[in-house]
């Protein structure tokens, strides 16, 4: 089975500890995506603000493995307090197209960087 790593170079690179995506064959698996903008910065604004930049980080990737929202067919969301729920799913209905995937959201401890979402996704190509 081959194996490859993908990284956008519209998002921030960590590639000492992570690559934004794994692509075997049929599935990619995209690593957490944090609000933050190719330098690092945690985006201005709250939690829709947020949920928008890691949607946008998402589809980043997903469109250079070769993917998009429309294949995504799971979904897993961090945020850091659950009171944040309805105002994310106002951005997250609006953002990802229907029909949605499957999906998690749960409060997370903490997350990195004492953001208020990360999200990841497993999309098909």
């Amino acid at each position: 089975m081959s194996v490859e790593k993908i990284n956008s170079p519209k998002n921030r690179a960590a590639p000492q500890i992570l690559s934004h995506a794994t692509k075997i064959p049929g599935l990619i698996f995209v690593s957490g995506q944090v609000p933050v903008d190719s330098e690092g910065i945690v985006v201005p604004g709250g939690i829709q603000e947020h949920t928008a930049q890691c949607i946008s980080n998402l589809g980043n990737v997903l469109e250079v493995a070769g993917s998009s929202w429309e294949k995504v067919v799971k979904v897993n969301i961090y945020l850091k307090n659950m009171d944040s729920f309805t105002s994310m799913n106002e951005i997250y209905e609006k953002l990802i197209p229907t029909p949605k995937p499957a999906r998690t959201c749960i409060q997370a401890g903490k997350l990195p960087n004492d953001v208020d979402i990360e999200i990841e996704a497993i999309a098909a190509y």
